[in-house]
């Protein structure tokens, strides 16, 4: 072998060290707390993403889209803040959330078969 291929198998051997040592987060593992617009699709399998982190005191606004016909989930309820709201198909609903206190709160669709919680940090 050449000293022109080892150094090039080399250079390629620490290419590829490098980019299988950037981890991705574990399955288990807490996300942030995100604020600002939060996208929330409502979908075969209920909301997606379920379970929100914000950050107390910044302002935060989940903005539902509701991408099917087939579940029941044409509507979203948060009934700890007495607020229910319609999800046409294939268009955004925004809703503000309060992020004044720390504390966990759920939404879920008008029948309750579908249900996600918020959790202010």
């Amino acid at each position: 072998m050449s000293i022109r291929s080892s150094v090039a198998l080399a250079a390629l051997a620490v290419l590829l060290l490098v980019a299988c040592s950037k981890s991705e987060p574990s399955p288990g593992a807490v996300a942030p707390p995100v604020q600002g617009k939060i996208n929330v699709v409502v979908g075969d399998q209920g909301f997606q993403p379920a379970d929100i982190k914000l950050q107390r005191g910044q302002a935060a606004t989940l903005v539902f889209k509701r991408t099917t016909d087939d579940t029941c989930a044409t509507q979203v309820e948060f009934p700890e803040l007495k607020l229910k709201k319609e999800l046409p198909l294939n268009q955004e609903v925004a809703i503000d959330i309060p992020t004044g206190e720390a504390r966990t709160f759920g939404f879920q669709c008008g029948m309750g078969m579908y249900k996600s919680k918020i959790v202010v940090q």
